[in-house]
């Protein structure tokens, strides 16, 4: 599995990664975490609005930061 964090670095996104980073933790689990900053890079995956959750390839949350419990649901 991977996870994807899309944003450029504002607060929303960085509380994202963190929320990301402690439930793969508390689960476990050895997940793949990548940070994608690049504005071509998000825009080219169709985002329009950070942070964005992708989880292998699908895009799973945009525009918000999710709760851990909402992470925890779609790991």
């Amino acid at each position: 599995m991977k996870i994807e964090i899309l944003g450029t670095g504002c607060a929303k996104c960085k509380k994202t990664e963190k929320i990301v980073r402690e439930a793969v933790k508390e689960k476990g689990l050895n997940i793949e975490i990548e940070k994608v900053e690049e504005m071509d890079k998000i825009i080219d995956r169709g985002v329009m609005m950070t942070p964005a959750v992708v989880i292998d390839g699908e895009i799973k949350i945009v525009g918000r930061v999710p709760t851990k419990q909402e992470i925890n649901q779609l790991l």
